[in-house]
């Protein structure tokens, strides 16, 4: 699905990105260019990032360094 309709990135390119390292918007951005223009995806974007990273890393879900 089309999540940054502005640059045309889609939820399989953010989870693409995740995959090889991204670990926030502004690496997402930096990199698709996802919610650099009207930014009415950056939630999505954000739900799609921590969805990806949890799967990605299950046992660090709600835990922070110490």
């Amino acid at each position: 699905m089309v999540v940054c309709i502005c640059n045309r990135v889609t939820d399989r390119q953010i989870r693409e990105a995740t995959h090889r390292g991204a670990t926030s918007i502004a690496e997402l951005s930096e990199q698709l260019k996802v919610a650099t223009c009207c930014g009415r995806c950056r939630e999505c974007a954000q739900q799609l990032l921590d969805e990806a990273t949890a799967e990605q890393w299950p046992d660090s879900a709600g835990l922070a360094c110490a």
